[in-house]
């Protein structure tokens, strides 16, 4: 069922976004959003990229390094209750 779907829309998504392109690319003689681009424009744009990914990279790395400490204490503290398992009595 679910395939079939697929087959039905695949060919009418595919038809619409080819239909739509001349349309897209005819608005404000293909300048986009922001409009004419200068150097300036051009390398503002690029240190934005670079400072958005180094910050990404250090934000998510200091999200996995509070993770992991989570993880590492878990795991220390079921050691530390798992270990004496001879004071505890029973079997």
């Amino acid at each position: 069922m679910p395939f079939r779907r697929l087959a039905m829309l695949l060919p009418l998504t595919v038809s619409l976004a080819l239909a739509l392109a001349p349309a897209a690319n005819a608005y404000n003689d293909g300048r986009g959003f922001y409009g004419p681009t200068n150097d300036k424009v051009v390398t503002t744009a690029g240190f934005i990229v670079i400072i958005f990914f180094t910050t990404f990279v250090f934000v998510m790395s200091m999200i996995q390094r509070h993770f992991d400490r989570r993880k590492e204490e878990r795991k220390a503290a079921a050691k530390a209750q798992m270990g004496n398992t001879h004071l505890r009595g029973g079997w």
